[in-house]
């Protein structure tokens, strides 16, 4: 069921693509913790094998490399829908809310940008490995599509969240408010006494 408009009322329109949005990158987030949970096992079950058996887990590279395709990418707009990337904010805090705001949505645009362009180029790389049934040179030759395709899925999730967010960052600019708060910062554990 899409978006109900009425009157162009795109904040409903806003709303239920935030919401769909968000499903989609815990669906992705869900599926690359399965990927790093199945890659840990194999690994588990590689070293072991290894080392008491003399017998390594055929594929354990192959399976580890398309895994972390998985993990990375498909964390990348839930992350930022979290907005919890990494920040350096040395002379952020010293600007006005409304500066602030502007700096977020040049940043986000930056980072539409680059992934716009890393969309477009691995969009032509699945492509081509689909073409010529592209696939690891190891014991077991696993398909590289598979990989590529879920590189390419977390981007473009990762494209319509920066979109939502660069409108967003525009909308606090020019009512002069400040950025939404940020993913809460890790409690230091190494305080000395």
């Amino acid at each position: 069921m899409g978006p109900r408009l009425r009157g162009g009322d795109e904040s409903d329109a806003m709303r239920w693509l935030s919401e769909n949005l968000r499903r989609l990158a815990v669906f992705m987030v869900l599926l690359g913790s399965l990927g790093m949970l199945a890659s840990m096992l194999i690994c588990v079950a590689d070293v072991i094998g290894t080392n008491f058996f003399d017998w390594p887990v055929p594929g354990t590279l192959e399976f580890t490399e398309s895994t972390m395709v998985l993990i990375v990418f498909g964390a990348l707009a839930f992350t930022q829908e979290k907005r919890g990337h990494i920040r350096v904010e040395i002379l952020y805090a010293l600007f006005t809310p409304a500066v602030q705001s502007f700096l977020d949505m040049l940043t986000h645009l930056i980072a539409l940008v680059f992934f716009v362009l890393l969309a477009w180029y691995s969009f032509g790389e699945l492509s081509y490995s689909w073409e010529i049934s592209e696939s690891t040179m190891g014991t077991i030759r696993f398909p590289l599509y598979p990989a590529r395709l879920l590189l390419t899925a977390g981007t473009v999730l990762l494209i319509l969240q920066l979109l939502l967010d660069v409108i967003g960052d525009f909308r606090r600019t020019w009512r002069g408010e400040g950025p939404p708060q940020h993913g809460p910062a890790p409690q230091d554990t190494a305080k000395v006494s």
